[in-house]
């Protein structure tokens, strides 16, 4: 078992996966981060079986939303960043565990996107829910992530989904799946394990 935590979050995936918090990689900060005029980076690389998994966390629960940049935008780039650092990885990283992961990533056959998105389960004028799933999901799926994983997978912690490869847990809570948000866990269609 592999935890990673994320903020409040602690993201545990089986010994059949191999997971690591891609962002925090010595590669990705001191040798990938400033590439082309800065790049940037999901949170956990995991890689299953025949698919890499690439999982961005954003955790509005307590804390609403800053940027500007709109969320499918943000982690399209992410992604793409993502994968260029990878390829990079593979022949270029100074550490052997993150090249040969990067490698394991690059020789999969399918790559997954999930977005893991906690918002307040009862919106309200001090804590709005300012992200519409569904919305992100259309965005991400007609233009911005469709060449990469047509299917990707917008979810929260109520629960985690079975074909997803982590359970989830909050350390302030340490509840396992506790649910914080009434949200659906994944869009219609996405909640199946077919095809991944």
């Amino acid at each position: 078992m592999t935890n990673i935590t994320e903020g409040d979050l602690i993201f545990s995936f089986p010994d059949c996966c191999q997971a690591s918090k891609y962002d925090d990689w010595s590669f990705y900060r001191k040798q990938f981060k400033e590439v082309a005029g800065g790049s940037k980076a999901v949170d956990i690389l995991c890689v299953e079986r025949n698919t890499s998994w690439l999982i961005e966390i954003k955790d509005y629960w307590q804390h609403t939303r800053k940027k500007c940049i709109d969320i499918a935008d943000e982690l399209a780039r992410k992604v793409r960043d993502t994968l260029a650092g990878l390829a990079a990885a593979a022949k270029a990283a100074n550490e052997a565990d993150q090249r040969e992961l990067a490698r394991k990533a690059l020789a999969t056959g399918r790559w997954r996107v999930v977005l893991h998105l906690e918002q307040p389960a009862k919106p309200s004028r001090l804590r709005p829910r300012p992200i519409d799933p569904a919305t992100v999901m259309q965005k991400l799926r007609t233009k911005k992530l469709k060449a990469i994983d047509a299917h990707p997978v917008i979810c929260d912690r109520s629960p985690v989904p079975s074909y997803i490869p982590y359970s989830l847990e909050s350390p302030s809570t340490n509840q396992a799946d506790a649910p914080r948000s009434s949200h659906p866990r994944s869009l219609p269609g996405l909640s199946s394990p077919a095809g991944s």
